[in-house]
């Protein structure tokens, strides 16, 4: 069973390491696969624990890629009459 569970991801433990790398979609795809694993109650208790904290990385990465889209989405300019002229870096002062 683990080693279904872990076949083409890293461990739990070292699963911070590889996070970043993930795209947003390979992200929301190991986050839900994790949840599914956690729901059927099948899992022991101590490999339960770090499904969850793995979890919780995932989710964080997820907000914070949603969150960054978001701001770059508010930082399209608009003209007088509120239409869209352009865009400008969500980091840009002004």
């Amino acid at each position: 069973m683990l080693r279904a569970m872990d076949e083409g991801t890293s461990t739990p433990a070292a699963g911070g390491q590889d996070i970043a790398g993930l795209s947003f979609e390979q992200a929301l795809a190991a986050l839900e696969q994790i949840v599914q694993q956690l729901e059927r109650g099948d899992v022991p208790l101590d490999q339960s624990i770090s499904l969850y904290e793995r979890g919780e990385a995932l989710r964080a990465a997820c907000q914070q890629r949603l969150d960054a889209a978001q701001a770059r989405i508010e930082r399209i300019v608009t003209a007088a009459d509120g239409r869209a002229t352009g865009t400008r870096p969500f980091d840009a002062e002004g």
